[in-house]
């Protein structure tokens, strides 16, 4: 049970966090140097230069709008990984407004550019990671999704496209450019955070000395290995081959471990972006502990 109630706690500060680095973004760095972005932030600051609405209470009238039609449409489950964002992000968003924090205004926009897309990056990064949504112009994308089947990527950037568009009214022909990039940035942030820690690397070894490597990578490197059977094109041999996921500190290690035993062994490396089982996600088990078992 405490563990339950600490694992909650972790991802409620995540959640906080994640939207606490969004809010930063847009106080220190888009509002200060009028930079524009997309989603629900994006319309905000369309309203706040053409209406004079405050970014703070369009996005909470907006976000608890869509949290209702979402809930509506996408269920409770759905409510409950939203509401704190829904709740969270404006309320900070109208905490720093409120404490009259001015920001960075900085000569050069990209400057500014790169640190708000840093922010939101890692801020919707750390909410997701938190199992969590960030709500807002996410949710008309999830509704489509399930009625209609499109693409969710797909309609979040017709919506960023949309936004920006709206935008043009009141911002010249650099600002849209700043817009644009500060969309790939934080786009680009937000895929290094999703896949931050879970990054590992594959090796595959062809090699007539496959016991000799298989067992000095459990011994040395200390990782699970697989024997794949395998036979090879040209002479028809059948042979093992050892399949190993590793860490990339371990790489130089296993290579100078696998040239030491055979010069002309045959090695595939690829990156891949997640795994999951025996090792990774869940605990180590040694043979002494399945003996005991």
């Amino acid at each position: 049970m405490q563990k339950k109630w600490m694992n909650a706690a972790e991802k409620l500060g995540m959640i906080i966090f994640g939207n606490l680095l969004y809010a930063l973004a847009v106080t220190l760095f888009i509002m200060p140097n009028h930079l524009i972005t997309g989603g629900t932030t994006g319309l905000a600051l369309f309203f706040y230069r053409t209406a004079g609405i405050p970014v703070s209470a369009f996005v909470s009238v907006f976000n608890i709008t869509m949290f209702l039609l979402g809930a509506w449409v996408l269920g409770k489950q759905f409510a409950l990984t939203t509401v704190l964002s829904t709740v969270i992000y404006p309320l900070l968003l109208g905490l720093l407004e409120g404490a009259g924090i001015t920001g960075f205004v900085t000569e050069e926009r990209l400057v500014a550019v790169l640190y708000a897309g840093l922010l939101i990056g890692a801020g919707i990064g750390v909410v997701m990671r938190a199992g969590a949504s960030t709500g807002g112009m996410d949710i008309p994308a999830l509704i489509l999704k399930k009625k209609k089947n499109i693409n969710v990527s797909a309609v979040i950037y017709l919506c960023d496209c949309i936004i920006l568009a709206l935008q043009m009214s009141a911002s010249d022909a650099g600002s849209i450019l700043y817009g644009i990039l500060l969309i790939a940035v934080y786009t680009l942030v937000l895929d290094k955070v999703l896949m931050l820690g879970g990054a590992r690397m594959q090796v595959k070894i062809v090699s007539r000395e496959h016991d000799a490597i298989n067992r000095l990578l459990a011994e040395k490197i200390d990782c699970g290995t697989s024997l794949l059977h395998m036979e090879t094109g040209y002479l028809h041999q059948e042979q093992n081959m050892v399949l190993a996921v590793i860490s990339n500190r371990d790489l130089p290690k296993v290579n100078q471990l696998v040239l030491e035993v055979d010069p002309e062994a045959f090695m595939i490396v690829s990156q891949i972006n997640e795994v999951r089982g025996r090792g990774f996600t869940l605990s180590k088990l040694y043979r002494k502990d399945t003996q005991n078992k």
